[in-house]
């Protein structure tokens, strides 16, 4: 077998030593719990933050705890002076997992265009500022790269009041495709994950009735969380997918293969 064939040890497939990852939105949920992951499986992390970039010091010490390197950075990744910034400082990235996201509610006959521009700069501008980005410099060097992009179960199934955010995240889903059908020749894989509803501290109190809803829906019949999210990352970013790009894969409990009625 030649040996660009050859898999790697059953017992290295999720390790990531001697790569770096850089992950935004970072300071909180889904964010830190990618991070920290990433550094138990051997990765220096870049922990990237916007608007609260002192929320990234518990995190940024949960992943020194497995001996590996951890660095915070800030900005608003809709800025692209501020992406091309971090990704200097960054310097040579193995992987990335886009996961910084707005999600506001607000129905479509009162929705702001303000807020529906800025659901759109987050959600979707900024994965295309960090997406070229990375890649450019990946290209480059001649660096092997593994993008994970954080979209969402409703880019393809809807919910009241989320209009402007279904529909970045169906453009994230899209966005991903794209890239990994450029990119491929290129040596760079693009995937996406799309969770489903991810458990909070106060979320029972605050939407009680949706999280019912949810475990009727859901085969598994629980939530999601942070850590359920963090190792699709670690499986994407991993060998154990280097032959997987373009994919899609819902993390959700098997709530999108429930019936509609």
């Amino acid at each position: 077998m030649p040996d660009n064939l050859t898999a790697p040890p059953v017992d290295e497939l999720l390790r990531l030593r001697d790569r770096t990852v850089l992950v935004t939105g970072a300071s909180g949920g889904i964010g830190a719990g990618v991070a920290v992951r990433l550094a138990e499986a051997g990765a220096t992390v870049i922990a990237h933050a916007n608007a609260h970039p002192e929320r990234l010091q518990p995190v940024l010490a949960a992943c020194r705890k497995y001996g590996v390197a951890a660095h915070g950075v800030q900005g608003d990744l809709s800025d692209p002076d501020v992406v091309e910034a971090i990704v200097d400082e960054a310097g040579t990235l193995h992987g990335v997992v886009n996961n910084a996201a707005l999600q506001p509610l607000s129905p479509l006959t009162s929705m702001d265009v303000t807020e529906f521009d800025r659901v759109f700069e987050v959600n979707v501008r900024a994965v295309f500022l960090v997406t070229q980005a990375v890649s450019n410099r990946a290209i480059a060097e001649g660096t092997p790269l593994s993008i994970v992009n954080i979209a969402s179960i409703e880019g393809e199934v809807p919910a009241p009041a989320h209009s402007h955010y279904a529909a970045s995240k169906a453009a994230v889903i899209m966005h991903t495709r794209a890239a990994a059908l450029e990119f491929g020749p290129s040596g760079i894989r693009v995937n996406v994950v799309c969770p489903g509803l991810i458990n909070r501290p106060g979320l029972d109190e605050d939407w009680p009735d949706g999280v019912e809803r949810w475990h009727r829906a859901a085969p598994l019949g629980r939530l999601g969380t942070p850590a359920d999210i963090a190792d699709a990352c670690l499986f994407l970013l991993s060998d154990a997918a280097r032959w997987i790009t373009g994919a899609t894969l819902r993390v959700d409990g098997g709530v999108t293969a429930n019936h509609p009625f």
